[in-house]
């Protein structure tokens, strides 16, 4: 999967879709900015839990969004690799496959492959 190119497709496909839903995609925007506003538990952590989310539900473009905003937000490769074993502990096989997915997107993203 070419990591790059499949993320430069959403974000052209969102754009055409944004001006279609223009209510819903600022009712998105709320969301997530509360979602992800620091208190009892900060930033990094809540994107991490995201991409376990999209690991289970097994949401391409999920994961790439979200490995993006963990390498925004420091990320390393070893807290990462920790977050998929959990991930692929909790949603056997197929998460098995879509942690891989992860680590690669991660590699791809932060430009170590």
């Amino acid at each position: 999967m070419d990591w790059e190119a499949f993320m430069d497709g959403i974000v052209a496909d969102i754009a055409v879709l944004n001006p279609e839903i223009p209510e819903t995609v600022k009712g998105f925007g709320i969301m997530g900015a509360a979602a992800k506003k620091t208190g009892a538990l900060d930033e990094k952590t809540k994107e991490i839990m995201a991409l376990g989310i999209a690991i289970a539900t097994r949401c391409d473009s999920c994961i790439g969004f979200h490995v993006k905003s963990l390498i925004r937000l420091g990320l390393t490769r070893p807290e990462l690799c920790e977050a998929l074993a959990m991930a692929t502990y909790m949603g056997g096989g197929p998460s098995y496959a879509y942690s891989a997915k992860a680590l690669k997107a991660y590699d791809t993203f932060k430009g170590g492959s």
